[in-house]
């Protein structure tokens, strides 16, 4: 009873290492299609020569404001938001005199 338990033991693993090398062998090699990299290259450069360039979408006559000028734009442009969601009166870290 052993012996026979021994045979087909070794045949069922030889068969299980049979299929899985003919598994492997006839697995097809990846196919050297387009490269990925090269694809999303190609797409950040047309997405970049259809956007206007800097110079067109300003208007150069005018100067840019300075830093300061935008900062305190911004800051006074929240300050007014606050004010519309509070109500605009005893708000905390305004100065009252």
């Amino acid at each position: 009873m052993r012996r026979l338990l021994a045979w087909l033991g070794l045949a069922a693993g030889a068969l299980a290492f049979w299929r899985w090398r003919n598994r492997h062998r006839a697995a097809p090699a990846p196919a050297a299609a387009v490269d990925p990299a090269e694809e999303l290259k190609q797409k950040l450069a047309e997405s970049r020569s259809d956007e206007p360039t800097a110079e067109a979408a300003g208007d150069p006559d005018e100067p840019e404001p300075s830093l300061d000028e935008r900062r305190r734009a911004v800051h006074d442009k929240a300050r007014q938001a606050m004010d519309d969601m509070l109500g605009g009166e005893g708000l905390p870290g305004e100065e009252t005199d």
